[in-house]
């Protein structure tokens, strides 16, 4: 093959990706004190949220454990729902910075220990 032939195939290449979900949560962050803006552009409505103080934000396959994950994680502390996504597996919770981290060591717990996930460690900025 010369030179020309591998720049055409390289044209005509096309590459396909696939996402095979395994049973983890991939992340599982605080965000302590955000700005407003943030709860805006999240679609939370900073007047009610702002006073919560941070926001947790978890990602997780198979998507629909994220109902499971919400359920616990109103269940372990004074959080509120910002956003339960079953399709993408997104979960976002409002509350105080205590209310949070409780939250999400419960979800994270359970889903390690009960569940079998692959967890991530809970971060924080």
């Amino acid at each position: 093959m010369n030179q020309n032939d591998l720049l055409s195939l390289q044209d005509k290449m096309r590459i396909v990706q696939e996402l095979v979900p395994g049973k983890q949560i991939t992340i599982a962050h605080i965000i302590a004190n955000p700005d407003d803006i943030l709860y805006r552009k999240l679609g939370l409505d900073p007047a009610v949220e702002y006073a919560r103080t941070a926001i947790g934000i978890v990602t997780m396959s198979p998507a629909e454990t994220a109902i499971i994950a919400g359920d616990i994680a109103i269940k372990s502390s004074g959080v509120e729902l910002g956003f339960v996504d079953r399709f993408s597996g997104t979960l976002i919770v409002t509350g105080t910075v205590s209310d949070v981290q409780a939250s999400m060591t419960a979800l994270t717990d359970y889903c390690r220990d009960v569940l079998g996930f692959t967890v991530c460690p809970i971060t924080k900025t």
